[in-house]
């Protein structure tokens, strides 16, 4: 099994992606989890990597890519993998397929996971962060017993500045920009399939499951 994850902000990718790589035994790659690794063990790739982060520049596709590789080569990726977040754009996207047909591991399915604007600003714009444990409350889905306060420690619960709904509905506007033509190059691909994402995390779970059996 091998696919991405396409999504939004808030459209809860990182906790379908965990159900999807237990439940299909795949591991779930991230490139940002990869680039650390790199840049800790002080790999090649991450010593370039490293270099242009000081610098306060983005790490280029290329270096990007070549960790990817060395990923999809270690063993318990030799039976699929999971994407989340990754590519972000058409040349990654294109980067990544002339990867996948050198180590004849072509993906078998895109899921882009379908949240409306509404949908996606309530559930940013309720979460408040504790700051002093940094547990996370949702003031709509999953309140605290005491309005503002940590049921863990007792801090005090705050909307952290990325959550704020001008900075998330810039976020999504971001994400529009960037993302479309990439779910356009998927489309063209016929690899793109739809999830409603709304509903319960069991709900968007069961429907992911039943397209991804088809390719298991």
């Amino acid at each position: 099994m091998r696919v991405i994850l396409l999504g939004p902000p808030g459209a809860g990718k990182g906790t379908q992606a965990g159900r999807i790589a237990q439940a299909f035994d795949i591991p779930h790659i991230s490139t940002g989890d990869i680039l650390r690794a790199n840049v800790r063990e002080g790999t090649p790739l991450g010593q370039q990597a490293k270099g242009f982060m000081d610098a306060g520049e983005l790490v280029p596709d290329d270096v990007i890519l070549g960790m990817v590789g060395d990923r999809l080569a270690e063993p318990d990726a030799k039976d699929g993998f999971l994407f989340d977040g990754f590519p972000r754009t058409v040349p990654q996207a294109e980067a990544l397929e002339q990867l996948l047909i050198e180590r004849e591991q072509p993906l078998d399915a895109v899921l882009r996971m379908l949240v409306d604007t509404k949908e996606i600003v309530q559930r940013l714009t309720g979460r408040r962060t504790c700051s002093n444990c940094g547990a996370v409350k949702h003031m709509v889905y999953d309140p605290p017993a005491v309005d503002g306060v940590c049921d863990r420690c007792g801090g005090q619960l705050v909307q952290r500045p990325d959550d704020a709904e001008d900075v998330v509905l810039n976020r999504l506007e971001v994400y529009r920009r960037s993302t479309e033509p990439l779910e356009e190059f998927y489309w063209g691909r016929g690899l793109l399939r739809d999830v409603e994402a709304v509903g319960t995390v069991d709900d968007v779970a069961a429907r992911m499951d039943a397209i991804l059996r088809d390719f298991a």
